[in-house]
């Protein structure tokens, strides 16, 4: 595989870096170089300047409001996107469940529910992992019993990412009960605003409202909401967990990462060395870089695989756990080198007007929260260690 760009890709980036450097306010910017959390306005601000340039939905059909980039224009524009310190676009509508509605939804659901996802209409969370129920995602227990036109859903979904910002949520509910695990799933989507329907907060490590609980009681929902065959939701979550574990990855995240750590380590100073040339620091330093190396090249590797009408399978299992690990290492990095600075302010943190921690390594603000915040990737998507198990058996044989 030929890993130079194209004189027309080289093209492509100038103009993505052109638009980045024209559209991206400089107060989102800062707040995402910084590490803090962003506001639904925000993110919604940023999705609509996307969206006015065409470039929303990268990865859709033409047919369905795509731009119809190539596997490396995608890439391209994301790892920019990422360098800029550019807010990520929220991947539960337009990476994940739309994905599923263009394979396996109705044309109804294909004409109603896309344009929706484009304008910012429905902001969706999503509903798999339950209590008891993450990993082995098969073993939910939310339930869907069809009464005439409609579904009664009664149960409990849980780590739901910004589900207070949603109005929207696509569920993988348990609709036969007497068949086998895999069997006996179908793949709904739900109104939040249902009656019957309660979000709870989850208060995580580095004191954010990232997640919630979320509580189904007697919730009717109509059964043109069905995504898919009734009991073969496990094939729309399979196709579905290809692309988040993908996501998950965040090469170009991770390449922005990498260089804050390095601008901190040449900040920081150790009985008058700087930090990035102190041989056992630098060693780990270049460590954490060849293996993100190696990851780009595995990620273009897939996309390209998808672009020629593929589907990612033990591949984005892969790029799954290396990039967790990678992105994980690098925030631990970056507590080293913070060293006391390093301590959890939450209620400071995000201020960029404080004048805390004046004079430390740049970005000590955030840099133990977004370490404590960062535990969760090897976690969330299907544990690492359901990664591997799935590696083994798909690549292995075993």
């Amino acid at each position: 595989m030929d890993l130079n760009y194209t004189s027309e890709e080289q093209a492509f980036r100038d103009e993505v870096r052109e638009f980045l450097a024209a559209k991206l306010p400089s107060r989102l910017s800062t707040k995402v170089a910084a590490g803090c959390h962003l506001s639904k306005a925000e993110h919604e601000e940023w999705h609509a300047i996307v969206n006015r340039q065409g470039w929303l939905a990268s990865h859709w059909p033409v047919e369905h409001g795509g731009t119809g980039w190539t596997a490396i224009q995608r890439f391209i524009f994301e790892h920019e996107c990422a360098l800029a310190n550019a807010p990520r676009i929220i991947p539960f509508g337009l990476s994940m469940l739309a994905p599923v509605i263009i394979k396996f939804g109705t044309e109804a659901q294909k004409k109603h529910w896309l344009p929706r996802l484009l304008d910012g209409a429905d902001w969706w969370c999503q509903g798999y992992s339950e209590p008891n129920s993450g990993s082995d995602l098969a073993s939910v227990r939310t339930t869907a019993i069809r009464e005439g036109d409609h579904y009664i859903v009664n149960g409990q979904k849980t780590w739901t990412t910004q589900g207070h910002f949603a109005n929207m949520i696509f569920c993988l509910v348990r609709t036969d009960m007497a068949a086998k695990k895999q069997q006996g799933i179908s793949f709904l989507l739900i109104d939040l605003a249902t009656p019957g329907i309660e979000m709870r907060p989850v208060i995580t490590l580095d004191d954010e409202h990232e997640v919630n609980e979320v509580f189904f009681t007697n919730v009717r929902v109509p059964v043109e909401n069905l995504v898919g065959e009734e009991n073969r939701g496990w094939d729309c979550a399979k196709y579905l967990l290809t692309y988040e574990r993908t996501g998950v990855a965040g090469v170009g995240h991770a390449c922005a990462l990498l260089e804050r750590v390095k601008r901190a380590a040449r900040e920081r100073t150790v009985a008058g060395v700087r930090l990035i040339d102190t041989p056992s620091f630098a060693a780990r330093l270049a460590k954490a870089e060849v293996e993100l190396e190696a990851m780009k090249t595995t990620n273009l590797r897939v996309v390209m695989s998808v672009d020629g009408g593929g589907v990612p399978g033990a591949e984005s299992s892969m790029l799954k756990v290396k990039g967790t690990e990678i992105r994980q290492e690098l925030t631990t990095l970056l507590r080293f080198i913070q060293g006391p600075y390093a301590r959890v302010m939450p209620d400071a943190a995000c201020d960029l007007s404080s004048p805390l921690y004046e004079g430390g390594p740049c970005n000590v603000r955030t840099g133990m929260l977004n370490y404590l915040n960062q535990r969760k990737l090897s976690i969330y998507g299907g544990s690492n260690e359901i990664q591997r198990n799935i590696i083994v058996k798909s690549m292995l044989g075993l």
